[in-house]
């Protein structure tokens, strides 16, 4: 039996009824993975990565699961269907969305396939995924950066022209 791994999502949504949408988010993972270990609270930031009227909502889930790296990316690719989201955002093309899930860790693993890579290959530069992380779990160490998550969020923060 595989062992389990402490994994972190982080979520967001920008359309419909976002504190809904990551309710059931976290319901419907809750199903598949168990009970969440940890959530972050919730904040709503502007749109990252292009133009939007509508500000998302977003937070970090930690689980603990045995479920395997792609099967965990199908489970979540599965509940952001069933919840509305029709289209992945490809080429560093965004776009509003009813919810996204993203693998930002997968325990202290390095993967890097066609469909996901992990840790999240642009976490530390997103405030809006920093912020929650660092407040549920400061000191969890990024495998690639050899930094913790709050100093790469505390780096966002001092940057000149942060928008943070």
């Amino acid at each position: 039996m595989p062992e389990s791994e402490i994994i972190y999502l982080g979520l967001g949504s920008n359309q419909g009824d976002r504190e809904q949408l990551m309710a059931q988010a976290i319901e419907q993972l809750s199903v598949a993975l168990g009970a969440p270990v940890r959530l972050s609270s919730t904040i709503e930031t502007e749109a990252w990565g292009f133009v939007s009227p509508n500000p998302f909502l977003n937070m970090v889930a930690c689980f603990s699961t045995d479920v395997p790296p792609m099967e965990l990316l199908q489970i979540t690719e599965d509940v952001e269907r069933r919840l509305g989201r029709r289209t992945k955002s490809v080429g560093g093309v965004y776009s509003d969305r009813p919810i996204d899930i993203d693998i930002l860790f997968y325990g202290d693993r390095i993967i890097s396939t066609e469909r996901l890579t992990v840790p999240h290959p642009r976490l530390h530069e997103r405030l809006f995924v920093l912020a929650p992380l660092a407040e549920i779990s400061p000191r969890l160490m990024h495998p690639l950066l050899g930094k913790s998550v709050s100093q790469l969020r505390d780096s966002i923060l001092s940057a000149p022209h942060s928008n943070a």
